[in-house]
């Protein structure tokens, strides 16, 4: 009997399109373009209407029923020259904007950082960022008089001014954000104390005021390293003697070590967890609980049941009224 043909479904594929230069990547139904290539120019309609991106990657479809948007069509020669022609723009638009805030004054607190044309310049952003309550309606109004394109105001996080602005980190080098980050992960002080540096606000916040990006680069690996290591103050045993843990040395896979007269650093596979050994020496002592209907394989002495049933052997034996009971 010979077996049924396998019938094998070809997985569906979404196209990977990214609209800024480090920016996260959406993805987009290209079924009607299956000529679409990497690094291919793209026109897609978005919340914030017609966008040009370019294809970053393929990736197989979420199996959960999500309805993909589809790739409009293909970025024409056209295309790709007015967008080059609005971003030339975009400058010319700031200062409008600037000139405007100026003239109305009011806007203490707020800090404008960018004005950005779509590829087609029908819409026009002015980004700002503020930590103070502000109504932008007026300052639309004025805007939306001064230019023909359809005028948005956005507001955007701190995070977010420092990728648009670029520049240099505490570090010496690019600001992560504005070179390869294209999103932000959260970010505690926890992970600051975990790595064991310096709490000052100077050491571990970046240019844009919040909790420095890098601070989860290493977290996991810190994490993993001193869950095999004991912690302070733990008692141990080392190839010189006994003493107390003072410091831990993840990235060493160590630890400094206080013993009588001296200091010294230990590799975590010469350390003896005193104080493990010792919980397990009086555990063994105690009453086996586990095996308490008779004697304990274990070698633990009898537990509460087997004791329960000498008791009542013994009250039988005080008792010979009760063993008539038993028939």
């Amino acid at each position: 009997m010979s077996d049924a043909p396998v019938i094998e479904t070809q997985q569906r594929m979404v196209a990977g399109v990214r609209f800024n230069k480090v920016g996260k990547l959406y993805h987009f139904d290209y079924s009607e373009y299956p000529q679409l290539q990497l690094n291919d120019f793209v026109i897609v309609e978005t919340t914030r209407g017609r966008q040009m991106g370019q294809v970053l990657g393929f990736a197989p479809a979420e199996t959960d029923g999500r309805d993909y948007k589809a790739i409009m069509r293909l970025a024409t020669p056209r295309d790709l020259t007015l967008k080059q022609y609005w971003e030339g723009k975009q400058e010319e638009a700031f200062e409008v904007l600037l000139q405007r805030v100026q003239e109305h004054g009011g806007y203490f607190g707020v800090k404008f950082v960018a004005a950005l044309y779509n590829y087609d310049g029908s819409l026009l952003t002015f980004l700002y960022s503020t930590e103070e309550k502000f109504n932008p309606n007026r300052l639309w109004n004025e805007l939306s008089r001064a230019f023909e394109a359809q005028v948005e105001l956005r507001q955007i996080g701190p995070r977010d001014v420092a990728k648009l602005l670029g520049g240099f980190g505490a570090c010496g080098e690019l600001r992560c954000c504005s070179t390869f980050l294209t999103d932000f992960s959260p970010i505690s002080i926890k992970m600051a104390k975990m790595q064991g540096i310096s709490l000052n606000p100077s050491e571990i916040t970046g240019m844009c005021g919040r909790l420095r990006c890098c601070l989860v680069y290493e977290y996991e690996q810190y994490v993993q390293a001193r869950a095999q290591l004991p912690k302070r103050n733990k008692r141990v045993g080392t190839p010189q003697g006994e003493g107390k843990v003072l410091d831990v040395y993840p990235l060493q896979d160590a630890v400094l070590v206080q013993l009588e007269e001296t200091r010294i650093v230990v590799k975590r596979e010469e350390l003896v967890p005193l104080e493990e050994l010792e919980a397990l020496a009086r555990k063994s002592k105690e009453p086996c609980n586990k095996h308490g209907d008779g004697p304990c394989e274990c070698g633990a002495k009898p537990g509460k049941n087997a004791q329960s049933d000498e008791v009542t052997s013994a009250d039988r034996e005080d008792n010979p009224d009760l063993s008539d009971l038993d028939g």
